[in-house]
């Protein structure tokens, strides 16, 4: 699942392309990617003739504000990326204009929306296991909306001090992996970072949240912030679906130091070797030498 350097990377993309263009048309074959709407000339409809603002991110989810006040809400989910370029239908399939990865890389050619744009160009979502989620939404009652009333705050907004990750965690229970990942306390991080933070910060993925000392605590938010701020300079992860929206990978998977890295040796020169454990159903990678339970 694309988490916040992925996000991140797609809005700071489609930012520089999308903001003054307007909407044409739009095109689905999976009716039940669009929720909240009562069918999908209900949704086609809010949106044809709308002009784009802006696009932004809260936690997973990519805004894009239009006209009237509307906003589009797109969660990506666990194999949804957007691409922006030109298609063209032929018997039912979209198939890319573009030479590249757009028209070659097979994770690009699950297209089940299409947004055509005043410039000729357009907006596709690629989603291969089809179980992203898009809606639109009036955009001064976005904090009204469930899906980010309930967000945590964003570990790379200025507001998210030390002090505020702490009293976060004060009086948490549970492991501090599953901890990370829950997006009711923290925004934006799923497997792949927490595995990374926390084998920056030394912590393993086991370690009771009531069990872990300030100064770990300060070690953790540190990686928090470095690891992140590392994967957006890295244009994101694309060790699995994933993809900016101009159909290229991400490189952060050539960056990894312990996800889906098991058996190899730990990066650290600890002499450990990678080890993979699972969590409520979610794999956890870490060091056993640097990351003592």
């Amino acid at each position: 699942m694309p988490e916040l350097p992925e996000v991140e990377t797609i809005v700071h993309d489609l930012n520089k392309v999308l903001p003054g263009l307007k909407i044409r048309d739009v095109w689905s074959n999976w009716n039940k990617l669009i929720k909240a709407s009562n069918n999908f000339n209900d949704f086609k409809k809010e949106l044809v003739g709308k002009k784009i603002f802006q696009v932004r991110r809260i936690g997973k989810n990519i805004l894009i504000d239009l006209s009237a006040g509307m906003t589009i809400l797109i969660h990506q989910k666990l194999t949804g990326h957007l691409l922006y370029g030109i298609w063209n239908l032929k018997s039912g399939i979209w198939t890319s204009n573009i030479e590249g990865a757009l028209r070659d890389d097979p994770k690009n050619q699950f297209i089940h929306l299409v947004v055509s744009l005043s410039n000729g160009k357009q907006l596709a979502l690629s989603d291969l296991r089809k179980f992203a989620k898009v809606l639109i939404w009036p955009t001064e009652k976005l904090n009204e909306m469930k899906d980010l009333r309930e967000l945590g705050p964003d570990p790379l907004a200025q507001s998210f001090t030390f002090e505020k990750f702490k009293d976060i965690l004060s009086g948490g229970k549970g492991k501090i992996k599953q901890f990370l990942m829950a997006q009711n306390k923290i925004a934006g991080i799923g497997n792949i970072y927490s595995d990374e933070i926390l084998w920056e910060a030394g912590i393993h993925p086991l370690r009771e949240v009531q069990k872990i000392y300030e100064v770990e605590l300060r070690k953790i938010y540190k990686a928090i912030k470095k690891v992140l701020l590392k994967a957006i300079k890295a244009k994101g992860d694309s060790m699995s679906d994933y993809r900016r929206p101009s159909g290229e990978k991400g490189k952060y998977q050539e960056l990894q130091n312990v996800y889906q890295m098991t058996g190899k040796k730990c990066k650290k020169g600890d002499g450990g070797v990678i080890q993979r454990l699972k969590i409520s159903g979610r794999s956890a990678h870490f060091c056993p030498v640097h990351q003592k339970d």
